[in-house]
């Protein structure tokens, strides 16, 4: 029987613990796992029988979670990690090798393109940086070394929507994995796969678990994706000398890149997510589908508010009728458009600054999706390693500030702005 959201959101991977019966699921605060015999370990470790080793690769409570994000995403697996930015890694890393390159958008978080653009060098990876609304330039952008495809949904800080069905429509045509990272819409306000993603990651930091308590990243696997199609993801399609031979696509299918990810990702990369995390995660996702029902109902209220303050010079909200993303809304984000928007100011850098110091219901912190209301001026801060000319591109010039609006009461959250923006101005 097929199960509404609202249900799996609670249900999907969670069953009473047949040791006690306990309806929550439990913490399981281990390190190993008592093995039946000899056979059994050896089985484990061939990968002929599924089950628990050790907690860098496999924890119940932590299968739980990977289990229910991967049924809230429509897809075939999911692999859970210690953060975002391990996820990203852990979805290039079957995929890529020196001097293979990666196609992305260049409207991502500021630490996301710090990432591709410095740190996966010294794996002797590029990332081509595109503009995703232009499909001539992505195309133009592949070549026989490009092994994936990489985009936000809704992208951070600017809240652009990406248009997955055309970008998957190009992937398709190129043979290529299109990872989709939607932390910002959550499984909720956008199914990537529905819409062509091979691969889907999040940040679980942020909206999965939704009060500011833990990281935790996550990669969901389609299951759709032909590894062998070509020669060009050996790590899946090749034999695998550390498993005896082992092909992964050949052996489990559907579930070769999740099964690669515990088996070699979580075993050599160690980017493991422990078990009070996820169970924090757990509980968090419970309330997801309320909780983004209130975030989008006040970002609206809120956008529309501030774009007529006679000191902001322009809001970037898709759920507004007066953005050029507005019309992807209904086809990719048919809930909402997310709760994460940028404002400019009029007062320019300065302003932004005064700002944010004079907010009082804002939490003024380098995070998002929390319950509370959050601000921070990416200029100064999450994207100070960047050029003017990139903090521009990627929606966080020096005049913007960016709001993650939270579950408060929305008349309260305007009068903190009221206050602030008349601050801000003197």
């Amino acid at each position: 029987m097929a199960h509404g959201f609202d249900t799996l959101q609670i249900h999907a991977g969670a069953r009473p613990d047949p040791a006690t019966g306990a309806r929550q699921v439990p913490i399981y605060q281990t390190t190993a796992y008592v093995f039946r015999d000899a056979e059994h370990a050896a089985a484990l470790f061939n990968l002929q029988e599924v089950g628990y080793i050790y907690s860098r690769l496999t924890n119940p409570t932590v299968a739980a979670l990977q289990e229910r994000v991967a049924t809230l995403e429509g897809g075939a697996g999911a692999v859970c990690c210690s953060s975002g930015h391990a996820a990203q890694i852990m979805a290039l890393f079957p995929l890529m090798g020196p001097g293979r390159n990666v196609v992305v958008s260049t409207r991502l978080y500021g630490g996301s393109i710090t990432q591709f653009s410095q740190t996966i060098r010294r794996f002797g990876w590029e990332a081509r940086f595109v503009d995703f609304d232009d499909p001539e330039a992505i195309a133009d952008a592949i070549d026989e070394d490009t092994r994936a495809i990489f985009c936000e949904s809704i992208a951070n800080p600017g809240g652009y929507v990406t248009d997955l069905d055309a970008v998957s429509a190009l992937a398709d045509r190129a043979g290529l994995p299109l990872i989709v990272d939607n932390t910002l819409a959550t499984p909720y306000l956008c199914r990537p796969i529905e819409h062509g993603a091979t691969l889907v990651v999040h940040s679980m930091t942020k909206f999965l678990t939704g009060n500011g308590t833990v990281t935790g990243g996550c990669v969901i696997d389609s299951g759709r994706f032909d590894w062998s199609a070509s020669d060009k993801f050996p790590s899946l399609s090749a034999p695998e000398p550390a498993y005896h031979g082992l092909r992964f696509h050949e052996t489990f299918g559907p579930l070769a890149f999740t099964f690669h990810g515990i088996a070699v990702g979580l075993r050599d990369l160690g980017m493991t997510l422990n078990p009070q995390a996820a169970h924090y995660t757990l509980m968090g996702i419970e309330t997801l589908s309320l909780r983004m029902q209130r975030h989008c109902e006040n970002a609206v209220r809120i956008a529309g508010w501030l774009e007529d303050h006679p000191a902001v010079a322009e809001v970037t909200y898709a759920g507004l009728p007066s953005s050029p993303w507005h019309d992807r809304v209904a086809r990719i984000c048919p809930k909402g458009a997310g709760a994460l928007f940028t404002m400019r100011l009029k007062g320019g850098y300065d302003a932004c600054v005064r700002l944010v110091d004079a907010l009082e219901l804002f939490s003024h912190v380098a995070n998002l999706g929390d319950t509370r209301s959050l601000v921070i001026h990416s200029a100064s801060t999450t994207h100070r390693q960047l050029s003017e000319q990139q903090q521009v591109a990627a929606g966080a010039a020096p005049d913007v500030v960016r709001l993650s609006i939270g579950i408060e009461d929305a008349e309260d959250l305007i009068a903190d702005l009221d206050q602030a923006l008349a601050s801000a101005a003197g």
